[in-house]
């Protein structure tokens, strides 16, 4: 997510730079046929281009707004991962209570579990999500041989969940939580198990297809029409004219597509890596812990 007011002019040039420096050799070829070889009929001043740019954009923002919807349930999900991570911790590391002397050691031990299978479960749920390995990610949070078990799992969150559940149902069983206690932390892994297929369903449907190529099309079309509709009247500043407004029409374009996949990994996506080191530093903070990693920062005005 890009996290600075202002992007530099070359990440703003690399944006839609190809197209856009394409538009600008049309435009070059327009009012050179128009001006030095004296091709009047190129010039077609009766072309509506403001009709023509008024149903494009009402196209291209309807585009826009369901992309950015996506993108907004997305971060929506995972701020609801990120206070119910904290709350499935608070929960265990109080409402956990050892019934003898005996049990202490055992009952820090499964608190102890249950949050660090909880940091595991939300950085293996991002890497799912943005289709990379999360054996990186969980090397210092679980041991070796947990995780070459989850290798052999379809999906390694739901198990990891699983696994946190079996924790839970442990504790009451030992008398160490009461039922309505249960029934709390039980509804706060079905509320986690919510957001992670909530944000499946983002990651494994698509926006359609058509969606995207006719606004596409429309637009490419539209900036091609525009220096045969300038020329007779800007002449020589055709160039700086239909590349301004194509520079317009391209950019919106171009968001649409940057906002309808919030997990594809990249500058344009919710910042995943951040707010999984939110939770594991408010997690770790919960068990008392003195090492804490330290919390992402924006790289190049980029948070990951």
């Amino acid at each position: 997510m890009i996290t600075i007011n202002h992007p530099p002019l070359r990440q703003m040039a690399k944006y839609v730079g190809l197209p856009l420096a394409l538009l600008f050799g049309f435009d070059v070829i327009v009012v050179v046929a128009f001006k030095v070889m004296h091709l009047r009929w190129i010039a077609q001043p009766a072309i509506p281009l403001s009709l023509l740019g008024s149903a494009i954009g009402v196209i291209v923002g309807f585009r826009n707004n369901s992309s950015y919807g996506r993108w907004w349930e997305a971060r929506t999900l995972w701020g609801a991962i990120v206070n119910n991570s904290r709350t499935l911790a608070r929960q265990a590391v109080t409402a956990i209570r050892p019934v003898t002397e005996e049990d202490v050691q055992n009952v820090q031990y499964l608190q102890r579990r249950i949050v660090l299978l909880q940091i595991a479960w939300v950085n293996c749920l991002r890497q799912q999500l943005r289709g990379l390995e999360p054996w990186w990610e969980l090397k210092d949070i679980l041991p070796q041989e947990e995780i070459m078990l989850l290798k052999h799992e379809k999906n390694v969150a739901l198990e990891i969940q699983k696994r946190i559940g079996l924790l839970v149902t442990e504790a009451y069983e030992n008398g160490w939580i009461n039922e309505r206690q249960w029934a709390n932390m039980d509804d706060t892994l079905s509320r986690l198990c919510d957001a992670q297929g909530g944000s499946e369903r983002i990651k494994n449907t698509p926006m359609p297809r058509q969606y995207d190529y006719f606004p596409r099309i429309f637009v490419h079309l539209y900036c091609l029409l525009l220096p045969i509709a300038m020329v007779g009247n800007l002449g020589w500043w055709t160039p700086l004219g239909s590349t301004g407004v194509g520079l317009i029409f391209l950019a919106l374009n171009q968001i649409g597509t940057d906002l309808e996949d919030p997990f594809s990994n990249t500058i344009f996506d919710i910042p995943l890596t951040a707010i999984c080191r939110t939770i594991e530093v408010n997690l770790r903070q919960m068990l008392a812990e003195k090492e804490i990693p330290a919390l992402e920062r924006p790289i190049d005005g980029v948070l990951w």
